[in-house]
């Protein structure tokens, strides 16, 4: 595994370092970029089973580089995203897009939330109405990552007519091709995140037809509780790498700023927090890591993903304040690495279900009374 994990390194320092200022400033990852990484195969690595801890490796290498929107741009199409298609298509909709995504020729989105709906998905305001040729969506999409430049939009739209406060039923997904014509992207202006091409997306009767309906009509609702717990270990997995990323700054940080003639690492309240977030590090990766072995194995449950979502993105939350504050008035500038790490750190604790969320979900895992 650690052959595989230089490899990756070594892809990320090619592919994306080198760029990723840039994509921070124009809001996404360039198109070239995706197919670099889909030659290497940093696209396709399995979602399932014993190659999912390759997977892992890759998802934490990618929060190590520091910059969460690159990192969640990815992880939505080759992970989240991809999930969907791996679950839920049918043989032919995994034949016609699934190697294209490999590949990266096709970029592909999560278009479930909504400006009022949030983690409340039974207040789903888009409609799938029926039309001749399929159905046309109505409605309006945000935030979705990669939302600017995607090809394909995984859509989830009302189709039952029944009780809006029936969560199970009247709900749907489309795999939807990006038409320009009957779609406007807005780019929505984030704290952070700023390079993961997230947009509001407004359907304007976007057609689809029948064969785009993906998995069981009227029960999107039940494929969407499936792949949350995927989707939070994946993002366990994403803080992980944000974390070391913002130790080996404070690391590298204490060691060259001098302080009254000595290193800052020299002062022993220095070296006590920075000891304290690396051993907590330690433990909530070997966590995530037996929640990723859990995953491998069929059984990840919603306890153990949520706990796993929770403790790593406020431990990188937390990581990423103390290497502001270590900084001093220079990480506090705008276009400082620490600022942008800390801006960056925020968004994870509120994507993929927020921190409270996380709670509640964990509570009512191990049943406590609500």
């Amino acid at each position: 595994m650690s052959e595989f994990r230089q490899f990756v390194r070594d892809a990320l320092a090619e592919i994306v370092l080198p760029h990723a200022d840039r994509w921070e400033d124009q809001g996404f990852i360039d198109r070239a970029a995706w197919q670099a990484l889909g030659a290497r195969g940093l696209l396709g690595i399995g979602l399932s089973g014993p190659e999912f801890l390759r997977s892992a490796v890759l998802l934490e290498e990618l929060g190590r580089t520091g910059y969460a929107g690159v990192r969640a741009a990815i992880a939505v199409h080759a992970y989240m995203a991809a999930s969907y298609l791996s679950l839920f298509g049918t043989p032919d909709q995994r034949h016609r897009y699934g190697e294209q995504l490999r590949q990266g020729r096709l970029v592909v989105a999560l278009a479930i939330s909504e400006p009022e709906s949030g983690s409340d998905l039974r207040e789903l305001a888009t409609r799938a109405d029926p039309a001749a040729e399929g159905y046309r969506l109505t409605g309006t999409k945000s935030p979705v990552a990669n939302g600017l430049n995607a090809d394909l939009l995984i859509t989830l739209a009302r189709t039952g007519t029944g009780e809006l406060s029936n969560a199970l039923a009247g709900t749907s997904l489309f795999i939807v091709r990006a038409d320009e014509e009957t779609m406007t992207r807005s780019p929505l202006p984030m704290l952070g995140w700023h390079s993961a091409g997230i947009a509001a997306i407004d359907l304007r009767g976007v057609a689809v037809a029948d064969d785009d309906l993906l998995g069981r009509k009227d029960r999107a609702l039940l494929h969407i509780m499936r792949a949350l717990d995927f989707e939070r270990l994946v993002a366990a997995l994403l803080a992980l790498g944000g974390a070391r990323h913002c130790l080996e700054l404070l690391d590298g940080h204490a060691r060259a700023r001098v302080i009254k003639g000595a290193p800052l690492a020299s002062h022993q309240v220095i070296r006590h927090r920075l000891a304290e977030l690396a051993g907590e590090l330690e433990l909530v990766r070997g966590y995530v890591y037996e929640a990723a072995r859990l995953h491998s194995l069929g059984r990840l449950d919603t306890f153990t993903a949520s706990t796993a979502k929770l403790r790593a993105t406020e431990l990188a939350a937390r990581a990423a304040r103390v290497c502001l504050q270590y900084h001093g008035a220079r990480g506090y500038e705008r276009n400082s690495v620490p600022a942008r790490v800390f801006r960056d750190a925020a968004g994870a604790t509120i994507a993929a279900g927020a921190t409270e969320v996380m709670y509640d979900l964990m509570a009512e895992s191990a049943r406590f009374a609500g």
